[in-house]
């Protein structure tokens, strides 16, 4: 008898996955999310400053094996929506933040001991 999979959950060992969509804001400044289970829905708390890819443990909402007392876990990875399209005011709105954030996340790239050479640099 096969297996087939479930069009929301993925499952390792007793544990279930999900990939759960979460807008920018809501990364950036925390939000409490509804997200469904087998058989409930609970509520995650993404704390401000997820980043995406972070994932979130849920006690006890996963699968129990033949045997186990006790189920394993929900394991929520935070997918962070980036928008395709942006309308005007949106896209102001944006540069406004890149410029008041005035960072660089790609800085440690190339702050090495071992090389120097700037990013630009064939070397």
């Amino acid at each position: 008898m096969g297996v087939h999979g479930h069009p929301l959950f993925g499952r390792s060992g007793n544990d279930l996955t999900l990939r759960l969509p979460v807008s920018f804001p809501e990364a950036a400044l925390g939000a409490d999310i509804k997200v469904p289970t087998l058989d409930a829905t609970v509520t995650v708390r993404i704390p401000p400053g997820t980043p995406a890819g972070r994932v979130l443990r849920v006690r006890g909402k996963g699968v129990a094996a033949d045997g186990d007392a006790k189920a394993g876990d929900l394991l929520v990875t935070v997918d962070v929506q980036v928008p395709s399209e942006l309308n005007d005011e949106q896209r102001e709105a944006v540069v406004a933040l890149a410029r008041a954030l005035d960072d660089d996340p790609r800085a440690a790239l190339f702050a090495s001991t071992h090389d120097r050479r700037k990013p630009d640099e064939d070397g």
